[in-house]
């Protein structure tokens, strides 16, 4: 497939932005101005102060002795270079791949997509047409290179589309500075009666190296094809990801969840045949007030197991504020890893498998409450029952050792043995009551002690003497005593808790 390039140049992008933040400069006289070689000098004016000969470059005191009522307002070079990032960000509805062309205009990679507007022509109509209800006065055209797109853009007529292999011819009739190249160039030429580009474009290379050095050359070797000029995306390209326009925008619910269903389709046909699975994606949709709207989900393993990656979504969809409506959806996949072979025969054939069906149901908590709730500890081999677990980092980590079965441990441990007041029998009598958090309970039954000793190898430290115990609600606790029993020094931990 051929390479197919658009360019968009925002003729008056600073004064039109300034017109859009204060609607009532619309129909006034006004420039921005900047220092310059100690003189303030107008860098943009507005459409009524050019038409009045104010021109870039002009001394403002020059400008305001014309014009005494000439409004002047400083520059933000910065503010523009932003400005035009989210302009770049908008036009990612129309084109994946989007470059700023500093310092007034954007490069689109456009190829594959103006079929799904019917063509270049209604393509490129709808993007100048949409520009300019948000205020901007703007030029455009398409060509299979990016030097062509921007000749025709800014030099051709407007909307103007060079047919496939055909820059050469549509160059022809420009003027030299429609190849992107340097003032100083352009008036060597200008001074040999070279106004157009038809005049010197099948000189000898040697003869134009000679007099007017390499960038020309170059420049006319970009624009012909002859060589490839690279774009640099201020977005890089998700190499996963499925676009969907809408030929009417979407306001629904019911809407949006079928433009997801297609999405995810096509995604995971992808997925199937590449042996990938999702692991974090992002379904977006951009508005037509230019707002993005996005949802994302996160699983535990990789799945490309469309119904179950549409329900983890589905959670999500209330979410989503269409507006006055959504026209096109987007589906990132961000985070891709390799398939478990077993999980990809399971979604191919008829088959279960008890670790795929836990991974779909922690990822549909996951969707509810957050991947922070869902935690999975194995087994270490550590005496202090604090650190005989440790927390996994995924369903896929394996034991180092087996769970300790032999004696009985609470259901829910402190990470912190807890202080607590106790009355006792003497010497190794279980605790006959124990005031925790301000609560007295009476111990019914107990069974102890379980003599545990400190890790000497770690640190230092007495051994504790643990006593399962239960209260007169039939509440069970874990609690210990420190050491060994001593009158002047009894001190007493709760440290879990059964069911």
């Amino acid at each position: 497939m051929l390479s197919r390039f658009a360019n968009i140049w925002f003729r008056h992008l600073a004064t039109d932005w300034e017109t859009i933040r204060r609607p009532e400069l619309k129909d006034s006289q006004f420039v921005l101005v900047a220092p310059d070689r100690n003189r303030m000098v107008v860098k943009a004016a507005s459409q009524q102060a050019q038409e009045n000969g104010i021109e870039h470059g002009m001394v403002v005191a020059d400008a305001r002795a014309l014009f005494p009522d000439l409004e002047v307002i400083n520059e933000n070079p910065e503010e523009i270079a932003t400005l035009l990032t989210s302009l770049a960000e908008w036009c990612i509805r129309y084109s994946p791949i989007v470059a700023v062309d500093p310092p007034d205009g954007l490069i689109l990679n456009i190829t594959g997509c103006t079929h799904l507007w019917n063509g270049e022509e209604s393509y490129l109509a709808e993007i100048v047409a949409k520009l300019a209800k948000l205020g901007y006065q703007v030029r455009a055209g398409i060509a299979d290179t990016i030097g062509a797109a921007w000749a025709v853009a800014h030099f051709g007529a407007n909307l103007s589309i060079v047919p496939p292999d055909h820059q050469a011819n549509a160059l022809l009739n420009l003027p030299p500075a429609a190849l992107r190249i340097e003032p100083a160039i352009i008036e060597k030429l200008q001074k040999l009666g070279l106004y157009q580009i038809r005049n010197f474009i099948n000189m000898p290379r040697s003869v134009l190296r000679r007099r007017f050095g390499q960038q020309l050359l170059d420049r006319l070797d970009q624009s012909t094809g002859h060589t490839l000029e690279i774009i640099e995306p201020f977005q890089p390209l998700v190499p996963y990801q499925e676009r969907l326009p809408c030929m009417e925008p979407i306001v629904t619910a019911t809407g949006i969840a079928i433009a997801l269903k297609i999405l995810l389709k096509k995604l995971c046909l992808r997925f199937l045949k590449e042996g990938k699975g999702l692991r974090k994606a992002i379904f977006k949709g951009y508005r037509v007030d230019g707002k993005i709207v996005q949802i994302e989900i996160v699983t535990s393993s990789p799945s490309n197991h469309r119904e179950h990656l549409f329900k983890l979504f589905e959670l999500k969809i209330q979410t989503i504020k269409p507006g006055l409506g959504i026209e096109l959806f987007v589906m990132e996949a961000t985070e891709v890893e390799d398939v478990d072979p077993v999980q990809e025969s399971i979604w191919n054939f008829a088959g279960e498998n008890d670790r795929v069906t836990l991974m779909e149901l922690l990822d549909r908590l996951a969707g509810r409450a957050g991947m922070q709730v869902i935690h999975r500890f194995l087994p270490a081999e550590h005496y202090w029952p604090e650190r005989s677990v440790s927390e996994a980092a995924s369903l896929k980590d394996v034991l180092l050792t087996d769970w300790r079965t032999d004696r009985v441990r609470p259901v829910q441990l402190l990470a912190l043995p807890e202080k607590v007041f106790v009355s006792a029998l003497l010497p190794d009598y279980p605790p006959i009551l124990f005031n925790y958090k301000g609560k007295v309970h009476m111990i019914r039954k107990a069974d102890g002690p379980e003599r545990i000793e400190s890790e000497w190898w770690l640190e230092e430290g007495e051994h504790r003497d643990y006593y399962c115990v239960e209260d007169q609600e039939g509440a069970r606790y874990w609690i210990f005593r420190l050491g060994h029993y001593d009158e002047q020094k009894r001190i007493w931990f709760i440290h879990g808790f059964f069911v």
